[in-house]
């Protein structure tokens, strides 16, 4: 950690996310690794459905149901990721030492270039289908662009989440 002066959020978030009793969670990395990939599944359900709730016609309140009940989980799940991480991306930098600041910028850029890949691929499914059907297909841009830039926001949790590795072994002495 570096000499600056921790506030109460700074020990309060490292507290948090150094608390080893939902360990069990994701102790090894296959745990983890599932926490990412039904993170992942529940943002895209939520997706799907907040997609639908764009495109449907009238008012369809089963789906802000769905997605409320969904969200519970993917909260869950971002825990189990935050914890597995040790709060990497949560914490402020200057609460990092020099490893974790390391580990946050590599995980940074795999996420950078993964985003940017998905970025072109979805102007070049709207270019493409715009080709195709002669216009650009207006209703599906929106939600296309959203689901980008959430894929954006949780990118760099995911990577995190699939790359952290396992906690040292406790030595007996």
């Amino acid at each position: 950690m570096t000499t600056t002066r921790l506030t109460r959020y700074d020990r309060t978030m490292l507290r948090l996310m150094n608390d080893r009793r939902g360990a069990a969670w994701y102790a090894t990395a296959a745990r983890r690794r599932l926490a990412v990939a039904t993170h992942v599944t529940l943002t895209l359900a939520i997706g799907g459905l907040m997609t639908h709730l764009f495109l449907a016609e009238g008012e369809p309140l089963w789906t802000v149901v769905a997605m409320a009940v969904l969200l519970l989980p993917w909260m869950v799940a971002t825990g189990v990721i935050n914890g597995a991480t040790r709060g990497l991306l949560e914490l402020r930098a200057h609460v990092l030492d020099e490893r974790q600041s390391a580990e946050r910028s590599r995980v940074l850029a795999r996420a950078h270039r993964v985003t940017t890949l998905l970025l072109a691929a979805a102007a070049v499914i709207l270019l493409i289908t715009g080709g195709v059907a002669g216009d650009a297909p207006k209703a599906y841009a929106a939600p296309l662009l959203i689901a980008v830039l959430v894929t954006h926001w949780v990118m760099p949790l995911w990577v995190a989440g699939w790359l952290a590795e396992d906690e040292p072994a406790d030595d007996d002495l």
